[in-house]
């Protein structure tokens, strides 16, 4: 089981291995800019506040990677896929081919000896709006001097906002890669196959992890408001949708929930149900969206990038390489034996 997943799957934004990734102390405060090379370290933003980003590799489009809900950076780098793991991490794995970056939203926390451990951007009053973390991500690609344009990865609820950054700028992104994304719409679709006791706990379950502590981030005036968050995104879509560039969805094969520990939910919960809900909007996504691509990982929970980090570098490779040669785009997404794709 990943280290506490249990906050973002109940919340089906969806799990959170807020990776028990061992960080260090918060790196002393740098300037980084486009010239110099990898770094990790804070980025003073503006309005006396600093945000944490690690940059590697070189090379463009530089890829950023949007962690889900509470995640860290952590959660793509070699940490996060356990001490003996022999595969190799987003992070590095994309850095060998291009310039990537990964970022701590304020409020996101790793799971460490049992406790939360704040990540290292400086917290920011919660709950928020996901127009409000997209203003911090453009403000801190600008103070770092990482230019655009951006492939930008988004893992569950970071699928919603980098979808909201690419419709807010759509200059500054060239592609997406959407990791088992949360999108607009889940809420309702999930608890129409709840009963009145199953939303109930639910629910329960949702306000304790919104509580688990004051700084942890939140969105919407109930805390982790997918539905709320879903409507940003579904109007600026709608006013700038992301057409002629290239779009990869990668949803999970595995069963949703099977790695939960026993009596957070009554028994009977509707996993299947869920998790064929969770299918079809990835289905609609992609149907509405002209010129992406569907692939099922066939080994993967909803963590798709510690699960199967290899299938997430292949889909970004892929963008990238239609941003550096259109005609690429015509080419498979990944290899049959890696994952299943859409029919």
């Amino acid at each position: 089981m990943h280290p506490i997943p249990v906050i973002g799957l109940i919340i089906l934004l969806l799990g959170v291995p807020t990776s028990a990734v061992a960080q260090s102390a918060t790196p002393a405060v740098t300037s980084p800019t486009a010239a110099s090379g990898d770094f990790a370290g804070l980025v003073d933003i503006g309005d006396g506040r600093q945000m944490y980003l690690e940059c590697r590799g070189s090379g463009g489009p530089t890829v950023l990677l949007e962690s889900g809900y509470p995640n860290t950076a952590g959660v793509w780098d070699q940490a996060a896929l356990g001490p003996t793991s022999d595969m190799t991490a987003v992070l590095p794995g994309v850095a060998a081919f291009t310039r990537v970056c990964a970022y701590d939203r304020p409020g996101t926390a790793d799971m460490v000896d049992g406790a939360l451990r704040p990540g290292r951007s400086d917290p920011v009053p919660q709950p928020r709006t996901l127009a409000a973390v997209v203003a911090d991500l453009h403000a801190l690609l600008a103070a770092a001097g990482e230019p655009g344009p951006y492939v930008l990865v988004g893992h569950s609820l970071g699928g919603l906002m980098v979808r909201l950054y690419a419709a807010t700028y759509p200059d500054e992104v060239a592609g997406l890669v959407l990791v088992d994304p949360s999108v607009e719409g889940q809420d309702a679709r999930f608890r129409a196959v709840l009963t009145p006791e199953q939303a109930a706990a639910f629910d329960a379950l949702q306000s304790a992890a919104a509580g688990a502590d004051p700084d942890l981030e939140r969105y919407g005036a109930e805390g982790i408001g997918v539905a709320t968050a879903g409507e940003e995104v579904r109007a600026a879509v709608a006013a700038s949708p992301f057409i002629g560039k290239p779009l990869i969805l990668i949803t999970h094969g595995m069963p949703m929930g099977s790695d939960l520990p026993p009596g957070l939910l009554p028994p009977g919960f509707p996993w299947e149900a869920v998790d064929r809900a969770f299918s079809q909007l990835h289905r609609e996504l992609d149907d509405g969206t002209p010129g992406a691509r569907l692939v099922v990982a066939t080994e993967s929970g909803h963590y798709v990038q510690v699960d199967q980090p290899d299938l997430v570098i292949e889909a970004i490779r892929q963008v990238v390489e239609a941003v550096w040669d259109p005609a690429r785009w015509g080419t498979p997404v990944v290899s049959p034996a890696a994952a299943t794709p859409s029919p």
